[in-house]
């Protein structure tokens, strides 16, 4: 590519100040989120759960010694409490966001007491380092089960798989319905310079996961790079919208029917535009319905190749 800027490659001295001015620009724009995150817990005080320091986090990790996964905003380690429980410790990454993730956890999740939804036990806030503490689940990540191994896929079973997807359904809708509850949890949480998520976004993410439920495998390939070829989900829906089988293993009758009410719910949840997805309400009940009134949804690919195209 050719240089916009020829003048800045011909003058060294320009290159440095440059270089000094967007360390500036960086380390300005840090100690901003940290005075943000630190604003936040101040107000949050008579709150918040059990506040712990780096040094803690160390000692309950043992120096970080056993990850249990890594994912967008960082990496879980298994850890232990000085009273022996045990817990999930994620540390989050610094280059990602701006403590956005830090601020809606600890403001929102540690208010929250559901059946469905983890709870938040802790939290480190020293520095640049921001790592939430939540009680430790034994039976894994669903994905170990919902992933195939040689074919062995679903082996929790269908009606399994169908009580946890209501159970994730109803976690979902109650964090919606705290968050739209006025005085519900802090009011800075709910600010939009905090960058919340929108509902349907969340319908959109539950959906996809159903649908990776019901076919044992990655919905998407990052790897490849035709786009043409990252879709299962749509030979889903064109086998579903023709009459025939999904190709599925089931194991006793009844099967079929809850892995089409799945796939059907999950196809619901991830239409193009949000206004076509169904809210979280919405989605449970049609989850704990027989699923023999449920209409295929539009073709949620339709709109998306149609964008791709532009």
């Amino acid at each position: 590519m050719r240089n916009s800027f020829p003048f800045l490659a011909q003058d060294p001295l320009s290159k440095y100040y440059g270089l000094i001015y967007h360390a500036y620009c960086t380390s300005k724009s840090k100690k901003e989120n940290q005075i943000k995150i630190e604003s936040f817990l101040e107000d949050y005080k008579a709150l918040k759960p059990s506040t712990y320091s780096y040094v803690d986090i160390k000692k309950i990790t043992s120096k970080f010694k056993e990850k249990l996964g890594e994912g967008g905003y960082g990496a879980v380690y298994k850890g232990k409490l000085s009273n022996d429980i045990l817990v999930a410790v994620k540390v989050l990454n610094n280059s990602k966001g701006n403590g956005e993730e830090f601020i809606n956890e600890v403001g929102t999740i540690s208010r929250i007491h559901h059946v469905n939804v983890v709870c938040l036990v802790g939290f480190c806030a020293d520095g640049s380092k921001l790592v939430l503490i939540y009680e430790f689940l034994p039976n894994e990540s669903l994905e170990k089960f919902i992933f195939s191994v040689a074919g062995e896929n679903h082996s929790l079973g269908w009606e399994k798989l169908q009580h946890i997807a209501i159970g994730i359904a109803k976690g979902i809708e109650y964090l919606h319905q705290a968050k739209g509850t006025i005085g519900y949890i802090a009011p800075e949480v709910l600010s939009r310079n905090f960058g919340n998520a929108s509902h349907k976004s969340d319908v959109y993410s539950f959906g996809m996961l159903l649908l990776e439920m019901v076919g044992g495998r990655k919905n998407i390939d990052v790897t490849v790079e035709n786009i043409g070829q990252v879709y299962f989900l749509e030979w889903v829906y064109y086998h579903l919208n023709q009459g025939k089988e999904l190709n599925i293993r089931v194991e006793k009758r009844g099967d079929t029917k809850i892995a089409k009410k799945l796939t059907i719910v999950g196809l619901w949840c991830i239409q193009w535009y949000p206004v076509d997805r169904p809210s979280m309400k919405v989605a449970v009940q049609m989850l704990e319905g027989e699923g023999d009134n449920l209409t295929m949804p539009p073709n949620p690919f339709a709109s998306w190749f149609q964008q791709e195209q532009i």
